[in-house]
């Protein structure tokens, strides 16, 4: 890899930066100075140094966020602001994008990553990865309503929606559900829910697989992920 890709891949420099830090003598390569933008490393052997920090090599990124109402889960949107505008700007320097999507008006748990692979397993339909809501609804759920979701459900317009589980984190409040899904159809939980007769006005993310969203965030925060918490999604 050049050396100035991986300085700004990993520092989130500028390629115009980092060609500044090599000119001033701020970079040394195992050990020696190195001016060099096109330097060809090995990032999981040489020693690199910037401003006598050694510059960790982290092949991909994985962040947490607690997606607030209003912004939209895309890479951009040339209307509205998405996911990737509430990083902060040292954090920008990767190609980033959400692995999966919430609706503009759902919030919490969104995965931001830029290994590809990591994001299709998720996805894929074959892997059945469980993505976990709390569901705000306008009237009290049925014992009906928690039975459809269980076998599963065809919706009016002959979509077959796979058995989900639905439970209450309450017992006492049967306006607030918690929903396990195992699939991803457009605005599914909604129109699940409107099959049932009764409709949702909150929605938030709290967990995909065994991940669950980090209590500490407030909504529009946002954290990296450790590599032992990578192993609870898949």
């Amino acid at each position: 890899m050049r050396l100035d890709k991986f300085l700004s891949n990993q520092t989130g420099l500028s390629r115009k930066e980092v060609k500044e830090l090599l000119r001033r003598g701020g970079v040394t390569v195992n050990g020696k100075g190195e001016k060099s933008a096109d330097r060809q490393i090995d990032p999981e052997k040489d020693t690199v140094l910037s401003g006598g920090k050694q510059v960790l090599y982290k092949p991909y990124i994985y962040i947490m966020m607690n997606k607030p109402v209003g912004v939209v889960s895309a890479s951009r949107d040339p209307k509205e602001k998405t996911v990737l505008d509430l990083l902060a700007p040292e954090d920008r320097h990767r190609e980033l994008f959400p692995a999966g999507r919430l609706d503009k008006d759902t919030t919490g748990f969104v995965l931001l990553t830029d290994d590809g692979d990591f994001a299709h397993r998720i996805l894929a339909p074959g892997k059945h990865v469980p993505k976990t809501y709390l569901v705000g609804l306008a009237e009290p759920v049925t014992q009906a309503c928690v039975d459809a979701f269980s076998a599963g459900m065809t919706l009016a317009n002959g979509e077959v929606c796979r058995p989900a589980e639905l439970t209450l984190p309450d017992p006492e409040n049967r306006q607030v559900t918690q929903v396990v899904l195992r699939e991803g159809m457009y605005h599914q939980i909604k129109r699940m829910f409107g099959a049932c007769g009764n409709r949702v006005i909150s929605l938030k993310r709290t967990k995909i697989g065994n991940l669950p969203l980090d209590q500490n965030l407030e909504e529009g925060a946002y954290r990296e992920i450790l590599h032992k918490e990578l192993e609870q999604i898949l």
